[in-house]
């Protein structure tokens, strides 16, 4: 029984590591099935597309400074 970390044997380590690796693995495997079998929701851009126009200056002479 290794119950530190510190203490822990080679073959400890080991199954750390393995079984981390298996299931990063797993993880990214649902990941790209996810991702793979999602065809339905794909968007479209359907919009016209909206250029802008010359620049406008914006001004007013009513509003007041305080300094």
């Amino acid at each position: 029984m290794n119950h530190s970390i510190y203490s822990a044997d080679r073959t400890t380590h080991l199954k750390v590591v393995v079984v981390a690796l298996v299931a990063g693995i797993l993880v990214a495997g649902f990941g790209i099935s996810a991702r793979i079998a999602d065809e339905g929701l794909t968007q479209t851009a359907s919009a016209p597309v909206v250029k802008a126009g010359k620049p406008v200056a914006i001004t007013s002479s009513a509003n007041t400074v305080v300094r």
